[in-house]
């Protein structure tokens, strides 16, 4: 054998020992536990549908989703976390609407576009407006006629200031044209028990968070924010028919990385979670907490947090919100 041949022998044999290890680490993703960031503390919406989906996508891909809560900051603290974390895909981040909210009216230590990859949705859920089931609102139309014969008269209710549901009531004054005072809450708990009491007028929530006094009777729902009623209820009607077109408000669930997670990766965890929301029993256990699983690209998800930001940051701006 001539040294030409030698060399290319040699060459070949020098670029297939570096390729074979890439290929491998790929094809062995995950390769060992992976961490999985929720923003905000064990107990509510985003540990309970994390903790769901991290034991599902366990099952599919051979190593333990660790849920590790890193609550504060309204979810800055984990968020800033997981943007400091190695993007090799063996720490994911559990996002919700909130994630886009605080970019709206707060100065972050990340940038939610950039410091992130948007890997899938999970799920979503509508807001809601809710009274007392013996008040004098029976419908929407009812409680813009009452606001309008009193500009400023009405107070509404939320689970806090800067919240999904401060901005849901915001967006609504802004399609109705009324004037509503708004008062914030520690928590969803205590702003429903003054609706009941017919100590607060309305309040705005989430349908998976008083679907069970609405069932119970001690809530009227009179309208939910999607696009689409609700299959949770689906003889209640949309804010959009009812009368106010435009307006379209859900609370949603997904998963993120530290930016420069390698696409195959990413993929591979889109796929699974795919796989798991196709599942008939899934499907069962969303609809259980008033959610429905969403399934779209992660180019979609990236636009959808894109106009979202660009939303949010108007409402703000008009109705005067900042927590910098």
């Amino acid at each position: 054998m001539n040294l030409q041949k030698l060399l290319l022998y040699a060459l070949t044999g020098a670029v297939a020992a570096t390729a074979a290890p890439a290929v491998t680490a790929a094809d062995a993703y995950p390769d060992r536990p992976i961490r999985v960031i929720v923003p905000f503390p064990p107990g509510g919406s985003n540990d309970i549908l994390s903790r769901y989906m991290g034991n599902k996508l366990s099952d599919r891909m051979g190593e333990q989703f660790v849920i590790d809560n890193r609550g504060g900051g309204s979810g800055i603290i984990g968020a800033q976390l997981a943007a400091e974390s190695p993007n090799d895909g063996h720490t994911l981040l559990f996002v919700s609407v909130s994630w886009m909210l605080n970019a709206a009216v707060r100065e972050l230590p990340y940038d939610v576009e950039k410091s992130f990859d948007p890997i899938a949705l999970m799920a979503d859920a509508p807001n809601c407006m809710v009274v007392r089931p013996n008040g004098p609102y029976k419908n929407l139309a009812d409680l813009v006629a009452a606001a309008k014969a009193k500009p400023g008269g009405l107070s509404f209710a939320s689970t806090g200031t800067g919240g999904i549901n401060h901005f849901g009531g915001e967006l609504f004054k802004n399609i109705a044209k009324i004037k509503m005072v708004h008062v914030p809450y520690k928590g969803g708990g205590p702003a429903m028990t003054d609706v009941m009491a017919g100590n607060m007028p309305v309040m705005f929530s989430s349908v998976t968070q008083t679907l069970p006094h609405v069932r119970a009777g001690r809530l009227r729902l009179l309208a939910v924010g999607s696009p689409q009623r609700s299959e949770a209820v689906p003889d209640v009607p949309t804010v959009a028919e009812s009368g106010f077109p435009g307006y379209s408000v859900t609370i949603w669930w997904g998963f993120a990385a530290p930016a420069g997670m390698p696409k195959p990766r990413m993929e591979r965890v889109l796929k699974e979670i795919n796989s798991v929301l196709d599942e008939a029993d899934t499907k069962k256990w969303l609809q259980s907490y008033a959610a429905t699983p969403i399934k779209i690209s992660q180019a979609q998800f990236r636009k959808q947090i894109h106009d979202e930001i660009i939303q949010w940051k108007k409402v703000a701006k008009e109705a005067k919100i900042s927590l910098k």
